[in-house]
C-alpha cells in the first residue's frame, strides 16, 4: 500500500468517526510516516499514527490499533492542554516532530494550522533543539530514579527497558530526526554513522544488554515470545494503554517485523521490541490469565537473562549505568548539534 493511500484512509476514519464528538478540536498524522511522500510504499510492519485533538482535559483512552479501509491505523487521543502553546511543543521532543511539516488532517477551529506554522518555523533553531534533547535526557533520569523495586518483575524490566531505549532519541532528537518506537536502534546506529560517532553504538547496546547476543538467540526468543504473544492477544480483558499492541491485527508488526529485522541481519536491533512486547504480554497475562503468565514466565525470563537481566539487582544496576552514561550521551548530541548543516543559528 502507498502511503498516500493509507493516509486517505485514516482522512476518512477521522471523518466518520472522531469528527462527529463534541469534544472534537481537529487531527493530525504523527509517528514513522510524517515527511514521507504520497508515492512512498508503506512497509507491511508499519501504521499511520493519528492524534485526535479533544477539548477535554482527560481525553478518553486511545482506541490504539485498528483496520479500517485495508490500512493499519494507530489511534491516539490528546487534549489540547498538551498543545496549549508553541513553545511548549518546540520542548516537547515527542510532539514537535509532529509539527516540522504539514501533517494536519483536519482543523475546524484553525489552531492546528497555527500552531504547526510557528513550530515548523523554528523547530531547527538551535535553541530548540537543544531543549528537546534535555527533554528526552530529563525522561531517561527521571524514570530510572523512579524505578519501583516492588513491581512484579515483567513491569520492573518494562520500568528499566523503556528509558533505556530513550537513549537512542536524544542522538535522533539532535540530528532533527524521528524519534521513532520500535525501529530506535537502527535508525541511531544511522545517526551515530552519518555524524562519523560509530564508536558510541556499540555502548547503546551494550546499556540494553545485547551488544554479544546472536542472531539464533534472537530468533529462539522471537518464537517464545510469538507463543505468549497469541495467548495473550487470545486473553486479553483488561484494559492497558498498549492494549491494541497486543492483539491478533497488531501482530504483523510486533512479531513479523520483529522477524524481518532478525533476518535482514538486524538481529541486535530487534531485540528492543521483543523485549518490550514480551514484558508487556506478561502484563497482559498476571491481569486475565494468571496460570498462562507463570506457564509463560519460563521463556520471558530466559530472554531477559540473556539480556544480563536475572534479578531486581540487576535491573538497578542497569539502570545506573545508564545514568553513568548520560553525561558522554549528551556531549555526543552536542556534537552532533555542531555538525548538523540544518540547524539554525549559533550557540544559546
Amino acid at each position: 500500500m502507498r502511503v498516500g493511500t493509507a493516509r486517505a484512509a485514516a482522512v476518512q476514519w477521522v471523518k466518520e468517526h472522531a469528527r462527529p464528538d463534541s469534544g472534537y478540536r481537529g487531527a493530525y498524522f504523527s509517528g514513522s510516516t510524517v515527511g514521507l511522500p504520497d508515492d512512498a510504499e508503506l512497509s507491511p510492519f508499519s501504521d499511520v499514527d493519528i492524534v485526535v485533538v479533544t477539548a477535554e482535559h482527560d481525553p478518553p483512552a486511545k482506541p490504539g490499533k485498528l483496520r479500517f479501509r485495508d490500512a493499519l491505523l494507530e489511534v491516539t487521543y490528546l487534549s489540547w492542554d498538551g498543545l496549549s502553546s508553541a513553545d511548549g511543543v518546540l520542548s516537547s521532543y515527542h510532539l514537535a516532530g509532529s509539527f516540522r511539516c504539514d501533517t494536519v488532517i483536519d482543523d475546524p477551529t484553525g489552531r492546528l494550522g497555527g500552531l504547526r506554522a510557528d513550530v515548523s518555523r523554528r523547530f531547527a533553531e538551535r535553541s530548540w533543539v537543544r531543549r528537546r534533547c534535555l527533554d528526552a535526557e530529563r525522561r531517561i533520569e527521571t524514570r530510572l530514579t523512579a524505578f519501583d523495586a516492588s513491581a512484579p518483575f515483567h513491569e520492573q524490566v518494562t520500568a528499566w527497558l523503556f528509558p533505556t531505549g530513550v537513549t537512542t532519541h536524544v542522538l535522533l532528537v539532535a540530528a532533527l530526526r524521528n524519534p521513532t518506537v520500535r525501529l530506535r536502534y537502527p535508525a541511531a546506529r544511522q545517526v551515530l554513522t552519518d555524524y562519523g560517532q560509530a564508536h558510541l553504538y556499540p555502548e547503546l547496546l551494550d546499556l540494553l544488554g545485547c551488544a554479544r547476543l546472536s542472531a539464533e538467540k534472537t530468533g529462539h526468543h522471537l518464537d517464545e515470545l510469538a507463543r505468549t504473544f497469541d495467548v495473550a492477544a487470545q486473553v486479553a480483558r483488561t484494559p492497558f494503554f498498549f492494549s491494541s499492541d497486543i492483539t491478533a491485527g497488531a501482530r504483523p508488526i510486533a512479531i513479523d517485523g520483529s522477524r524481518h529485522l532478525i533476518e535482514r541481519g538486524d538481529h541486535r536491533e530487534a531485540v528492543f521490541w521483543i523485549t518490550a512486547t514480551f514484558a508487556r504480554c506478561h502484563t497482559v497475562l498476571a491481569a486475565d490469565a494468571p496460570d498462562q503468565h507463570l506457564a509463560r514466565l519460563p521463556a520471558f525470563r530466559e530472554a531477559v537473562a540473556d539480556l544480563g537481566v536475572t534479578s531486581t539487582g540487576d535491573l538497578l544496576h542497569r539502570a545506573e549505568k545508564v545514568i553513568g552514561f548520560l553525561p558522554r550521551l549528551q556531549q555526543t548530541a552536542e556534537e552532533i548539534l555542531a555538525a548538523n548543516a540544518d540547524i539554525i543559528g549559533w550557540g544559546g
